[in-house]
């Protein structure tokens, strides 16, 4: 809440960089770990953010995915206790997953785009699952299945802001 005794602010906070953001691979629910850029962008984040509200935010108020990039840039900000809304996970990008905008693009015939085109508009023969070896050596399973259509993950979005309305008032 804040001083002025009205409603709450919402405040994203996007996680940091991963291999996948620098290489450009789409990730959406493969569970990779921030790079050591991505865990100073979280740290250098919770510092503006403390600057900005300085008051903190509400026991309770605070919330990541339940992947493992957006629990580390939780925790580097300096929000330890912050719990777990499975609805702001990332989009599912099914049979993108992994996969450059290129390589996705080459494979399937045409020039792709995830918001116009959703990724239920790629071939099947793009499905399929497999281990990827970071560079750190850390092995990560990797699925990419039909994915969400633009219309599911708005819509999961949007339950998970109705849950947390309630503690904007």
């Amino acid at each position: 809440e804040n001083s002025r005794g009205g409603n709450g602010f919402l405040v994203l906070l996007r996680h940091g960089q991963t291999v996948w953001s620098e290489s450009g691979q789409h990730t959406g629910r493969t569970d990779i770990p921030l790079t050591a850029v991505g865990e100073q962008q979280a740290a250098d984040a919770g510092r503006r953010l403390r600057e900005a509200f300085p008051e903190g935010f509400s026991q309770g108020c605070v919330f990541s995915s339940p992947l493992k990039r957006a629990c580390q840039t939780a925790e580097l900000a300096g929000f330890a206790d912050h719990g777990v809304l499975d609805g702001i996970a990332e989009w599912d990008y099914g049979r993108a997953e992994g996969r450059t905008r290129q390589q996705v693009s080459e494979a399937s015939g045409f020039e792709w785009d995830v918001w116009r085109d959703g990724p239920r508009s790629l071939t099947p023969t793009l499905e399929g699952d497999w281990v990827e070896t970071l560079p750190s050596g850390e092995q990560v399973p990797v699925h990419a299945g039909p994915g969400e259509t633009l219309e599911e993950a708005a819509a999961r979005a949007k339950s998970a802001i109705d849950e947390i309305t309630p503690l904007l008032k």
